[in-house]
């Protein structure tokens, strides 16, 4: 029987624990796509320089995400992996085509650009997806099947160590927005205290004065 292959499409229950951080984050980006698209056609002028703020900082957040991936996840699995190279190649260009399509929307959420905008933000919904389908068709067997939870998480450690500031300040609250309160505790329970009673509290009412104008077009 085929295996079937893992993703975080269905949520990150199925997925192996030492992951579901990993994971969660692209879940949280196709909600925000979906927020994004729900939204589009009802952005105006009024409306238009709130959305501008929350898609700064989601941009933010997936920027930093998938050029952490280049310029730290797969050197580091280039090195210790045998035969990933080839395995990356499957996506080579991708954060490329993110790059513009997130660059679209940020240009259509210019008063100028407000018309352009549920065309953009389809695209970026419909790039989003497929990228990050392919991306975990190839890299979450090498997460799981080639290196050890241990070796997973000193490699992650390094990754997130690379976030900015005001990156690291928004993603707690980014990817637990709506996530299952058991995964929420399992993937809280590996973040370190201050930190997480900073995210849960301080962060948290942050993001949500931040989002709260978004939620109310949708």
């Amino acid at each position: 029987m085929a295996q079937v292959p893992m993703s975080s499409e269905q949520g990150v229950h199925g997925l192996p624990e030492h992951i579901r951080g990993f994971a969660l984050m692209h879940v949280a980006m196709r909600r925000d796509a979906r927020r994004l698209t729900g939204v589009a056609a009802a952005v105006d002028a009024s409306t238009g320089p709130a959305v501008a703020t929350w898609w700064s900082m989601v941009r933010g957040a997936i920027d930093w995400h998938h050029h952490s991936e280049d310029e730290v996840l797969w050197p580091q699995l280039r090195r210790q992996v045998r035969g990933f190279a080839a395995r990356e190649a499957t996506i080579r260009g991708d954060h490329d085509a993110l790059d513009a399509a997130m660059e679209a929307v940020s240009v259509a959420l210019t008063p100028r650009g407000i018309k352009g905008l549920t065309v953009a933000a389809t695209r970026f919904s419909t790039v989003l997806h497929d990228h990050l389908r392919a991306e975990e068709a190839f890299v979450f067997p090498v997460f799981t099947e080639d290196l050890t939870p241990q070796e997973y998480q000193a490699i992650e450690r390094r990754v997130v160590a690379t976030a900015p500031g005001r990156v690291m300040a928004y993603i707690q609250p980014w990817m637990f927005d709506g996530a299952d309160r058991r995964v929420v505790a399992d993937i809280g329970a590996t973040i370190p205290t201050p930190v997480r009673l900073l995210g849960s509290t301080v962060l948290r009412w942050r993001y949500e004065r931040m989002v709260a104008p978004v939620r109310s077009l949708i």
